[in-house]
């Protein structure tokens, strides 16, 4: 192995030690200089992470939390900057590298070192004789995925992924060529997280996106943020929960695991803190509810609500709920209000898993509040009832007009840079029908009206043959996706698997019968097309548009931009067919005048990008528009699940020992790996670890530090294990574990998903202990 190859950590012996300082602060500015020097592209690298989030610059390729309007030479966080340093890396992987390394050899290597290796540099095509990738020139891939494409005999036969790092430009264009081609298979990552706010929010309020901007955070009088944690996944974030602290505000936080980025922060641009080794509190109030529990915390604090207004009504008081607002816009309260009526105390406090006084306690500070901001993540996303807790938040806001309103409204924090851009481009298996009318009056084809497939109903239609062609548009498939040994012999099912991707991954390796990887530019990447640089653009968590402009030369010619691959293959498959594609990607303004055309809210979408900082797409619920069918924001009048255990985990016979969430470590983004360690977690070169309540650990017959293999149990006959977890002790709720994400995704049946929503239950698994058997690997 040569020395670029080599990795920190990878063989280091596992250490757990509490950490205990603030989030940010030193242990972000050495993290941040460890990933710098990392990357083997130092002094070209500060010059862009200068450039980060700047006007002229490019957006940071991690998460989607809105830039701050003000202007500063450093507007990135810690996983921002560890994105891009990962991203804008010298080493490479190109034809040398897969001569040296066979598939299967591949394999055998952790996803940390697969990614590490550096950027693919040049097309490739799976050779089944040698076990290898080898070379192949772009015009003879793009002619391979032609022939497979056109030989179908259906296109629903083909599934079209999209990760959230595609550019709207990118996104439009795909979403355009599959259409063209006669599908709406469009499995993306959104389905595998905030699909249930999609859902949940277009039922309630008309719009599946939040409702409020970055200023309003600045003005919110409460600020609840439920199962997330920015101090990990958007640390920008922070900035705004502490200054709302330091000014008064309230700061809920409402997660199962003390997180230490809803805690305390040191801000690592504040000189006297850095000196004075000083943070300062991110929230007012913590409530740790059981796993699935945020549902009946929302119903008790709505029933306090209730409670306080007959008491007020009664005393001649003044209201708790905004009735002049319910009567001009809401619809639905006197079912919804039975309904939490009907709800019994007893079963709000069993299955929220807090007290009277806990749940009182949450409805006094929401009720303290005129302006409030209801955030939420994947821990609320990822169970079986999310639609249904979703639309309880709604309704709590709508007794108090809390949408549409300065300093409040809703806000689903989005993951991957773009992944709401890429829905308001019309990357969505089922599609609104003004969307397809409007492509259809502006391209003159038939568009396809029938629904296509989602993530977890790709996977079943590649399992069962129905799906023989698989293209990926950035991710990682295999490892973002719930079951992983089906959805591996999905994979390996097809006749082509082709991933358009910057970095190798274990997608790559869990191929069809045919395979291709199609290395493409990053966002860091200048993209110099035949009519010169262009900017690409991406939507924020806020609905902001702006754009990115790449600032570092690419490793190789042969590295062509996401827009120029999809063109490619369009072009290949539907020659000049509705579009000259290569006209549209020599110069992208061509491709934001069909956006402009076609796509609401992006009238003059070229002018308005020039102004510093993008522009406001608008929000109809923002500004108390509901485009629902009865034109206003409906109460959901929807009944506490009986049991949060799902009936076939009760089918299998079998009392579960824990319920386990997944989630990130805090040296990763999504399935990218940037190292072994979880700082806040005090969790020191491993992955392979689970977290549980030590009285449990002593319960279940084992001891902390002790190894176990974890079972999950579902009511379908397939074992579903991972093997040799280390137990760590830890300060979580009592029948609760949690473990990282990809590696406990094989215990996720597919089948478990949430209702209305198809979203899998990664954050409430039914798990089984046993002592550790042989270590072996899924995939």
């Amino acid at each position: 192995m040569t020395s670029h190859q080599q990795l920190p950590q990878e063989h280091t012996p596992p250490r757990y030690k509490p950490y205990h300082g603030a989030a940010g602060g030193w242990g972000a500015l050495r993290s941040v200089a460890k990933a710098w020097v990392g990357s083997d592209n130092a002094l070209k690298n500060i010059r862009a992470l200068l450039k980060t989030n700047q006007h002229g610059g490019f957006d940071c390729p991690g998460c989607a939390w809105g830039d701050s309007p003000e202007s500063g030479m450093v507007k990135f966080c810690e996983n921002g900057a560890k994105a891009v340093n990962w991203e804008a890396t010298k080493r490479r992987v190109d034809a040398a590298f897969f001569a040296r390394y066979s598939v299967s050899a591949l394999l055998e290597q952790s996803d940390y070192w697969l990614e590490y290796q550096g950027r693919l540099t040049e097309p490739m095509v799976y050779d089944p004789a040698s076990d290898r990738y080898q070379p192949i020139d772009w015009d003879s891939a793009f002619a391979l995925i032609a022939r497979h494409l056109n030989g179908l005999t259906s296109p629903d036969q083909a599934e079209f992924y999209t990760s959230g790092r595609a550019s709207n430009e990118a996104a439009f264009l795909y979403q355009l060529f599959v259409r063209a081609y006669g599908t709406n298979n469009f499995p993306d990552c959104s389905n595998m997280c905030h699909e249930a706010s999609g859902v949940a929010l277009g039922q309630s309020v008309g719009v599946g996106k939040g409702t409020v901007t970055f200023d309003d955070f600045e003005h919110a009088d409460a600020i609840f943020v439920w199962g997330q944690n920015p101090g990990t996944n958007h640390p920008r974030m922070l900035d705004p929960l502490r200054d709302a602290v330091k000014r008064g505000a309230q700061v809920v936080s409402v997660n199962p695991l003390k997180e230490r980025g809803l805690e305390r922060f040191q801000h690592p641009q504040n000189a006297l803190e850095m000196l004075t080794n000083s943070d300062r509190p991110t929230n007012t109030a913590y409530f740790r509810p059981a796993l699935g529990g945020d549902m009946a915390l929302l119903r008790g604090m709505a029933k306090f609500l209730l409670q306080w207004e007959r008491e007020a009504q009664a005393n001649g008081e003044p209201a708790v709920f905004d009735h002049v607002f319910i009567a001009e816009h809401g619809q639905g309260i006197n079912e919804y209000l039975a309904v939490v009526d009907a709800t019994p105390w007893e079963q709000l406090q069993a299955q929220s898993g807090l007290t009277l006084a806990e749940i009182e306690q949450a409805a006094r500070m929401y009720c303290k509040g005129k302006r409030v901001i209801m955030c939420w993540a994947m821990g609320i996303t990822q169970h079986r009832h999310s639609v249904p807790t979703i639309q309880e938040i709604v309704n709590l806001m709508l007794l108090r007009g809390n949408i549409g309103a300065p300093g409040a409204g809703l806000c689903p924090v989005r993951g991957h840079s773009n992944v709401q851009g890429d829905r308001t481009m019309g990357i969505n298996e089922r599609p609104p029908a003004a969307l397809l009318d409007a492509l259809q009056k502006r391209f003159d084809f038939p568009v396809p009206r029938e629904n296509g497939h989602n993530t977890v109903e790709a996977i079943h239609a590649m399992l069962e043959g129905r799906a023989k062609v698989f293209i990926g548009l950035g991710g990682n498939f295999a490892q973002a996706t719930p079951d992983s040994q089906r959805t591996a012999r999905a994979l390996r099912n097809c006749q082509l698997t082709v991933h358009i991707s910057t970095k190798l991954n274990r997608s790559h390796l869990v191929h069809g019968k045919q395979a291709l990887i199609l290395p493409c530019l990053g966002r860091t990447d200048i993209d110099l097309q035949a009519e010169g640089p262009q900017a690409v653009t991406v939507e924020d968590s806020f609905s902001m548009v702006h754009a990115s402009n790449g600032q570092l030369h690419p490793l190789s010619r042969q590295m062509r931009s996401e827009p120029a691959v999809v063109a490619g293959i369009a072009a290949a498959t539907l020659g000049k067919q509705p579009v000259d594609w290569h006209w549209l990607v020599a110069d992208y303004d061509r491709i934001r005048e069909l956006i402009a055309d076609t796509i609401p809210g992006f009238t003059d979408f070229n002018q308005r990008l020039r102004h510093p900082g993008g522009f406001y797409l608008g929000n109809s619920a923002g500004s108390r528009q509901w485009k629902t069918a009865s034109g206003r924001a409906n109460f959901k009048a929807n009944l506490l699940p009986d049991s949060l255990l799902d009936p076939r985990v009760r089918a299998s016979g079998q009392l579960p020992d824990l319920i386990m969430q997944s989630m990130r470590s805090h040296d990763q983004y999504n399935t990218t790996i940037y190292g072994l360690d979880d700082r806040y977690r005090g969790v020191k070169a491993q992955r392979d670890v689970l977290f549980v309540n030590e009285a449990d650990i002593i319960r279940l017959g084992f001891a902390p530090g002790q190894k176990v293999d974890i079972v999950s149990l579902w009511d379908d006959g397939l074992v579903r294990r991972v093997q040799g977890f280390t137990l760590l002790a830890y300060d979580i709720p009592a029948g609760q574990a949690a473990a990282y994400y990809p590696e406990v995704n094989p215990l996720v049946p597919l089948e478990s998903v949430g209702d209305g929503s198809h979203t899998p239950t990664s954050k409430f698994i039914a798990i089984k202990l046993e002592r550790a058997g042989d270590t072996g690997r899924i995939i």
